[in-house]
């Protein structure tokens, strides 16, 4: 972000977003002829692209994945989904990677205070939690992953620790999503077997910035 952006005020309205958005678009094409190797416009991307990870991660607003990696223009297959679930269109955006451009390396990448686990572990918490289908089909992905570790913690009797449960639930949720990938789809699967895919899970901690990798 560039200081002009930092002094903008905040949009206010759909329109002034839209023109922010504008003009930092304008700003970005004027930085591809600067000798910057970040921003710089490489011409094989016009063409092709050859990145070297495929990141399935979270919609979040604070995750901003090229940014978190310092990767380039074409080095990320980026896949961004809230809570990163793995559902079907995940799937085969993953395939599609591995198999089209022989990437090597799958991340799921969950983080802290992850708003799509939180709501699932409210709606565990609080069964009259309502949310629109469309977000109670999200919440319904996450569940499974949160289910036994919430199950765990009320079967003392004792009151929940709504945030140490979200915690664990990040996690959870994140190796939930690994072995969905890996088992999933048999193309990935027999990649997996050769040795021609790894796929991981990894946590982004918002305060720190630093990524955990999870084994799994």
């Amino acid at each position: 972000m560039t200081d002009e952006t930092q002094a903008l005020p905040r949009p206010t309205t759909g329109e002034e977003a839209l023109a922010l958005l504008k003009l930092g678009n304008g700003r970005y094409v004027a930085s591809l002829t600067e000798q910057n190797p970040t921003m710089q416009k490489r011409p094989e991307l016009i063409t092709d692209q050859d990145p070297v990870a495929i990141i399935l991660g979270c919609s979040d607003a604070r995750v901003p994945v090229e940014i978190v990696f310092d990767q380039g223009l074409g080095d990320l297959f980026v896949i961004r989904v809230a809570g990163n679930v793995v559902a079907p269109s995940q799937i085969g955006s993953v395939e599609f990677a591995a198999e089209k451009f022989g990437t090597q390396l799958v991340v799921v990448l969950g983080h802290s205070h992850c708003g799509a686990v939180t709501a699932c572990v409210e709606a565990l918490i609080n069964p009259e939690q309502y949310y629109s289908p469309n977000l109670q089909s999200i919440v319904d992905r996450i569940r499974p992953s949160v289910y036994n570790l919430h199950e765990l913690a009320t079967a003392s009797g004792q009151e929940v620790d709504a945030q140490e449960l979200i915690d664990r639930s990040i996690r959870a949720n994140v190796r939930m999503s690994v072995s969905q990938l890996k088992h999933g789809s048999r193309i990935l699967e027999d990649l997996v077997s050769s040795g021609k895919l790894l796929i991981v899970g990894a946590e982004y901690d918002l305060e720190t910035g630093k990524v955990r990798f999870l084994d799994t």
